[in-house]
């Protein structure tokens, strides 16, 4: 039966409000935290189009390798770059979204770079592809046990203040040095182990393009116009492919294989002939659980799983502290809100990866571009992620932004996270040691873990030296042992004739 109800009085509660921004401002909390949507839609931006490479990149490390059977990925006789790509974006997407509704935070994810290099080089070329998957799926399980046994978070809460501090420091020369190589404006040289362009000179359009885009870039940021990264972004773009067009730089090699110093680097900026193609996500589900310990020793798959572990664990505590101190969403005690979601996602994350076949998924140190783009909730994660979602279907179009354009997002972004370097007491050798090591050797050395190992392992060696031995946490002894052993392990493979 139905019933007449009367209109409303004007003192009767106002109908609840549609879906809207207010609805959406109070589940991501942007005004809490001193954002708008559109900031967080810019950052979301940023972030993407930072780390797009990734969906072309992961293909071109893994997807040439061959595996102990002289296969490809995907069991194929060539390589399937479509096929590693889709599967990358696919990944990267759903988990991203993950992290912005689960955790609310605007941290992104995909395959980790140096973890894929290790699984195509260090693993596979003793297993299948399935097995070394595998692997990756166990290593996944194992980091995110530590997570729900609360391990892992509390090995996150016994480091010290000053050495998160040298952490986010570090990560922000490691991602300026990334910019600056990424743009062939730092490369190997002949008789130095680095130099400036080619032969000591800048003489490419592309690194011009990045010049001109890191000068702009800086100058927007100084005067606090919003969008400024995007604007870089989204400019340098525009302009690679109008310089592409006139001078015709070619890529980073020639038609017959020959190196082209003065090409771009990964990608051509030309507009693409297609613009949209179907996604083929055949490589998900293809691996071997416990396969890999039928092809190798067990000592030697377990030493490999512990590389794995120790690598992505360490690599996202620094990602996090670092993007997260960025962000002003560290707390006093050196926490983030919600740790534990953010751990937890980022572990599955390991896990999913292994098993859609594109390499171990973490954090990832270019969320700091859309950090600096304004960005400080769930919201820019949430478009990040779709966006590589979309890149599925449009991974054309992700092809057209060469690192020559999104390069200098990376250095401006490293100034940023350098900047609370001024919070580290350098007077202070017990802390400013390790600070010191974890700093350079991030960059130095190109991984984020081994500068908080370095950085770990000398704090607690100068605290025994002093007689402070008891001023290290507990956990944090364990982590040094650890860290030990990660760094002796090639050592230990040959002790143990598992090489």
């Amino acid at each position: 039966m139905s019933v007449t109800r009367a209109a409303p009085s004007p003192k009767s509660p106002s109908p609840p409000k549609t879906p809207s921004s207010s609805s959406m401002d109070r589940f991501f909390r942007i005004s809490e935290r001193g954002s708008t949507i559109g900031r967080e839609i810019r950052g979301g931006l940023a972030t993407f189009f930072t780390m797009a490479y990734i969906v072309v990149l992961n293909p071109l490390i893994i997807g040439t390798a061959q595996d102990a059977d002289g296969q490809y990925l995907g069991d194929g006789s060539a390589p399937n770059f479509a096929l590693v790509a889709a599967a990358t974006a696919l990944v990267a997407g759903v988990l991203t979204i993950v992290m912005g509704l689960v955790a609310n935070v605007p941290f992104a994810i995909a395959a980790g770079l140096g973890i894929n290099a290790f699984l195509a080089y260090g693993i596979a070329s003793h297993m299948s592809w399935e097995d070394a998957m595998g692997l990756v799926v166990l290593e996944g399980i194992v980091i995110t046990i530590l997570v729900l046994t609360g391990f892992r978070v509390a090995v996150f809460r016994a480091i010290p203040t000053e050495l998160k501090t040298a952490i986010s420091v570090g990560i922000g020369l490691f991602i300026a040095l990334i910019g600056f190589v990424d743009a062939g404006f730092v490369r190997s040289g002949s008789g130095v182990p680095v130099e400036l362009g080619i032969g000591g000179t800048l003489t490419s359009w592309p690194v011009l393009v990045f010049v001109i885009g890191l000068l702009v870039t800086a100058a927007l940021v100084a005067r606090r116009v919003r969008g400024a990264i995007l604007i870089g972004i989204v400019g340098m773009t525009i302009l690679a492919i109008i310089v592409e067009a006139i001078v015709g730089a070619g890529g980073s090699q020639t038609a017959d294989g020959q190196p082209n110093p003065g090409g771009w680097r990964l990608n051509v900026p030309q507009l693409p002939e297609n613009i949209i193609s179907l996604p083929d996500f055949s490589l998900l589900g293809q691996f071997s659980l416990f396969g890999a310990f039928g092809k190798v020793s067990v000592i030697f798959a377990l030493l490999l799983v512990f590389t794995l572990l120790i690598t992505d664990f360490f690599d996202t505590m620094g990602t996090i502290v670092g993007v997260g101190r960025q962000a002003g969403l560290v707390q006093p005690d050196g926490t983030l809100p919600k740790t534990r979601e953010i751990l937890l996602v980022d572990s599955v994350a390991a896990m999913a990866g292994g098993a859609a076949s594109v390499s171990s998924n973490t954090t990832y140190v270019e969320s700091a571009a859309g950090v600096g783009e304004g960005a400080r909730t769930g919201l820019a994660s949430v478009v990040t992620g779709v966006l590589f979602l979309l890149a599925t279907f449009l991974s054309p179009l992700v092809e057209v932004v060469p690192h020559e354009a999104a390069a200098p997002a990376l250095v401006v972004v490293g100034f940023l996270m350098m900047t609370s370097i001024k919070e580290i007491d350098f007077s202070d050798y017990e802390v400013a040691i390790p600070a010191f090591f974890t700093i350079v050797l991030m960059p130095f050395t190109y991984s984020i873990a081994n500068g908080i190992g370095a950085g770990f392992v000398s704090y607690a060696l100068i605290k025994v030296i002093k007689g402070k031995g008891r001023e290290v946490h507990p956990l944090l002894w364990i982590v040094v042992v650890l860290f030990v052993l990660y760094f002796a392990r090639g050592a230990i493979e040959i002790l143990f004739g598992v090489s």
